[in-house]
């Protein structure tokens, strides 16, 4: 084969890879747009109440230290009604279940 005809077929390879490579990007972006956004497995809910633990507020009962969850972030943490700011799941005592 020829010098010119090896340089020929060496970039039409290169081509098609190139071209390969891009449109697999290109599906896997849209199959990943195209997802809904769905939580499953969430620590809190709104209109839940939870208790800060006591070494947070030391000197203050179980009742002081209970708030109601107003909104829950897309972070994990949490905005509390009475108390201000944002909150993580770890400042928290364990959620019993009832």
């Amino acid at each position: 084969m020829k010098k010119g005809t090896k340089r020929l077929l060496g970039g039409l390879t290169l081509a098609a890879g190139a071209v390969a490579a891009a449109g697999a990007y290109i599906q896997k972006n849209k199959r990943m747009g195209n997802k809904p956004e769905t939580i499953t497995n969430v620590w809190a809910r709104p209109g839940m109440t939870v208790t800060f633990r006591a070494e947070l507020m030391p000197g203050r009962d179980r009742e002081a230290r209970t708030a109601r969850i107003k909104e829950l972030l897309p972070s994990g943490r949490v905005l509390l009604h009475e108390i201000a700011g944002e909150h993580a799941q770890n400042e928290f005592d364990a959620i019993r279940e009832s």
